[in-house]
């Protein structure tokens, strides 16, 4: 791979695999050294990419399989985090989490935040691949390495959950006013 393929690369993926990265680890800092990380092994990887559809799969596969080696290391259940001064840039996905917020609160709903946390792994994946980065089940079948059936009833799932939260959420408010 050559430097400026590399570097088209990175201006058209650095936010997307920061984003994956902020995702899974839910603490930005974190996540900026693991996006450095997966565009490192980009780097070291010798061959190009058949589209740009490939490239997509790639890098959120390489930031999802580095994302989960981080949570299982040791490390990361040993340390604290820091409270983050409320000055510094919010960062791309607190961006995005706002805006779907926005959405579910103009529904009637709660805290997207709080809902979508509640969810398994496995459903979250599914919902971000579909509804963020816009894939089809097919897709995501691909990428995650699942049938598309599989792909449909982790959707159904995960959607259901979330419906479930909101609708928790709005009659405990019901209750409390």
């Amino acid at each position: 791979m050559s430097e400026q393929e590399f570097t088209d690369i990175y201006r058209r993926q650095a936010d997307r695999v920061y984003t994956i990265c902020c995702f899974y680890l839910g603490n930005p800092t974190d996540a900026q050294d693991a996006a450095q990380n997966v565009f490192i092994k980009l780097l070291e990887k010798r061959d190009g990419f058949c589209d740009p559809k490939h490239e997509e799969a790639w890098l959120y596969t390489v930031a999802r399989n580095h994302c989960r080696d981080i949570l299982r290391s040791g490390w990361r259940k040993k340390r604290v985090d820091m409270q983050i001064p409320d000055d510094m840039k919010q960062s791309q996905m607190e961006k995005q989490t706002q805006e779907w917020e926005g959405a579910w609160h103009e529904e009637g709903g709660g805290s997207f935040a709080q809902a979508f946390s509640k969810i398994p792994i496995k459903q979250k994946e599914v919902l971000y691949l579909y509804y963020y980065e816009e894939y089809s089940v097919k897709e995501i079948s691909k990428i995650l390495r699942r049938k598309e059936s599989t792909i449909q009833s982790q959707l159904a799932a995960g959607r259901k959950k979330l419906k479930k939260q909101f609708t928790k959420k709005g009659a405990s408010d019901e209750r409390n006013a």
